[in-house]
């Protein structure tokens, strides 16, 4: 991964994949949470959000349809 693959900074429609991709962009260091906070306009409670719903539901807990069903258990 390059930061070429991270999304645009003007991205407004935060698909699963996006998401997944910032997420993977801050782990391997290519963009701090710092930056990344910044340039997609997110908070980082938002950031560590997608964080822990991948950690614990994988790439299926990004997705906003279904974000009530997991955030129960939290």
């Amino acid at each position: 991964m390059t930061r070429e693959d991270l999304p645009p900074a003007n991205t407004k429609r935060w698909v699963t994949r996006r998401k997944a991709e910032v997420v993977a962009g801050v782990r391997a260091g290519l963009i701090s949470l710092e930056e990344a906070c910044r340039r997609y306009h997110l908070s980082v409670d938002e950031f560590r959000s997608w964080q822990k719903r991948l950690d614990e539901h994988g790439m299926a807990g990004l997705r906003s349809t279904r974000i009530k069903e997991y955030r129960r258990g939290t």
